[in-house]
C-alpha cells in the first residue's frame, strides 16, 4: 500500500514538473523564435534603407522638362553585390513593370513579385525557404522600381534547431532529476505515515488482544454458571468474583485507552493550576499504603523540606502519574521490600525544577528492556504482568503526562537490585524547552 502511494506521489511530482517544464520550454522557444525573426526582418529592412540611399536617380530625358526620372541601375548597384554576400543576403531590383533588371543571384528566383514591407517566408520549388522583404521605391507618385531582399531560412533554422535540441535535452535531464527526487522525497514524506500506521496497527492488535481475552473469560464464566442447573451459592459467588475482577480490569484498560486516544487527538488539554506538590504526593502514598502494607512492603515518603512546594500543573494528571509509578513499584517489589518516594528541588540554567525519585528494592529490569519500557503494551515479563493484571500502558501514560508538563522521566534499574524512576518537572511552565539542555 505504501509503495503504491509512494509511486503515485512520485508520478504526480514528475508529471506536474514535466508539464511546467514543457510550458516553460515552449514559451521560451516561441520567444526566441519571434526574436530571431524580428532580427532577420530588421536586418533585411536595414539593407533596403541602405540601398535606397545609394540609388542614383536621373531624368529620363535631360533635354525635356517634366519627363520623369529613372534609376541608373549600373551606377546604383555596381559596387553593392559583394558586401551582402558575406551575410547570405541577396538583392533583386525590379523595374516599374516587374521585370528583373539586376540581381546578386546566379539563378533568378521563380517567385512572383509581391510587395511586403514586414517580411514573409517563401518556399522555393526545391523546398528551400527564404525570408524576404519587398518594398517599392517611389518619388512622389512615380514608382521607380521594386527592391527585394532575401535571406536563406537556414540562418533562422540553424540556431532554433540547436535550441530545440538543447531544450529537449535540458527538459529530459530535469524530468529525470525530478523523478528521482520525487521518489526520494515521497519516501521521506511517507516515512512518518508508515511509522504512524505501524504504531496504529500494533496498537489496534494489542488492544484487541487485551480486550478479547478478559471478555472471553467473562463469557466462559457466565456460560458455566448458566449451564449448572443445580448451582451452589459458593460456586456462583466464585464465578461472580472472577467476572467482577475482569470487569474492573476491562474498565481500567478502557480508561487507559481513552486517555491515550484523547491525548493523540489533541482533545486532552491540561487544566493548569497551582498545586502543593508535597500534599499531592502524600495523598498518593496514603492511597497506596494499604496495598503495600498487605504485602509487607515499607512505603516511605521524604517530602520537600519547605512547607509549601508549589507546582504549576494539572492535579488530576499528576495524581494519575505518580499513582501509576508507585503502583508499579509495589507490584514488582517482593514482600518485605522497601519503596521510597523523595521530593527535592534542583536548579538547572537558572530554572527551578522539582525532582521526584521513586526507588524500590524490587526485581529490577534488564538493560536491553529499558529503552522499550515506554512503548504501549510493552511488558518485560508477559506471564508476570498478566498475573498482576497490568496491560502495559502505565508507563506510556506516565510519559504522556510528563511531556504534557514539559518534564522528563527516566528509569534506572538493575536486575534483582531494584529500580529508580526519576521525574523532573519545571515549577513554572515558562520553563518550556529548558529540559532539552540536560539529560
Amino acid at each position: 500500500m505504501f509503495q503504491a502511494t509512494r509511486r503515485r506521489l512520485a508520478i504526480w511530482y514528475t508529471t506536474v514538473t514535466a508539464v511546467l517544464l514543457l510550458v516553460f520550454a515552449s514559451g521560451f522557444y516561441l520567444y526566441v523564435r519571434s526574436t530571431l525573426i524580428e532580427r532577420i526582418d530588421d536586418t533585411l529592412n536595414h539593407v533596403v534603407e541602405v540601398v535606397q540611399r545609394s540609388l542614383v536617380i536621373e531624368p529620363i530625358n535631360r533635354h525635356l522638362e517634366g519627363s520623369g526620372v529613372r534609376v541608373n541601375v549600373e551606377s546604383s548597384f555596381r559596387d553593392n553585390p559583394i558586401p551582402v554576400e558575406d551575410d547570405h543576403i541577396d538583392l533583386e531590383w525590379f523595374g516599374p513593370n516587374g521585370d528583373v533588371l539586376w540581381s546578386t543571384l546566379q539563378t533568378p528566383l521563380v517567385v512572383p513579385l509581391k510587395v511586403n514591407k514586414n517580411g514573409e517566408t517563401v518556399r522555393m520549388s526545391d523546398e528551400r525557404l527564404l525570408r524576404q522583404v519587398t518594398q517599392p521605391m517611389q518619388i512622389g507618385r512615380q514608382t521607380l522600381g521594386y527592391l527585394r531582399v532575401s535571406e536563406p531560412w537556414f540562418e533562422f533554422t540553424k540556431p532554433t534547431r540547436q535550441l530545440v535540441w538543447d531544450l529537449i535535452l535540458g527538459t529530459s535531464v530535469m524530468v529525470a532529476i525530478v523523478a528521482t527526487s520525487g521518489w526520494l522525497l515521497s519516501g521521506l514524506a511517507m516515512q512518518p505515515i508508515r511509522e504512524s500506521y505501524q504504531r496504529l496497527k500494533q496498537f489496534t492488535a494489542d488492544a484487541s488482544h487485551e480486550l478479547r481475552n478478559p471478555i472471553a473469560v467473562i463469557q466462559t464464566n457466565v456460560q458455566v454458571a448458566l449451564a449448572d442447573p443445580d448451582f451452589e451459592p459458593e460456586t456462583q459467588r466464585y464465578h461472580l468474583q472472577v467476572i467482577e475482577r475482569l470487569t474492573r480490569r476491562l474498565g481500567r484498560l478502557v480508561d487507559d485507552l481513552l486517555f491515550l486516544a484523547r491525548q493523540d487527538s489533541g482533545i486532552l488539554q491540561p487544566k493548569w493550576a497551582s498545586i502543593d506538590f508535597n500534599d499531592l504526593l502524600m495523598e498518593v502514598v496514603e492511597e497506596q499504603d494499604a496495598i503495600a502494607t498487605e504485602k509487607g512492603i515499607s512505603l516511605l515518603i521524604i517530602p520537600h523540606p519547605q512547607s509549601k512546594s508549589i507546582l504549576h500543573g494539572d492535579r488530576d494528571q499528576l495524581s494519575r502519574l505518580f499513582t501509576n509509578l508507585v503502583s508499579n513499584a509495589i507490584q514488582y517489589t517482593a514482600d518485605a521490600g522497601k519503596i521510597t518516594v523523595e521530593l527535592q528541588n534542583i536548579k538547572r540554567l537558572s530554572v527551578e525544577y522539582f525532582q521526584v525519585k521513586i526507588t524500590d528494592t524490587g526485581i529490577g529490569i534488564s538493560e536491553e528492556a529499558l529503552p522499550k519500557l515506554f512503548d504501549r503494551f510493552y511488558r518485560v515479563d508477559l506471564a508476570r504482568t498478566k498475573a498482576t493484571g497490568g496491560s502495559g500502558l502505565g508507563l506510556a501514560i506516565a510519559q504522556v503526562i510528563v511531556e504534557n508538563h514539559n518534564g522528563q522521566i527516566q528509569i534506572e534499574s538493575q536486575l534483582n537490585q531494584g529500580t529508580t524512576v526519576i521525574v523532573t518537572l519545571p515549577q513554572q511552565q515558562e520553563a518550556i524547552g529548558s529540559l532539552s539542555n540536560f539529560n
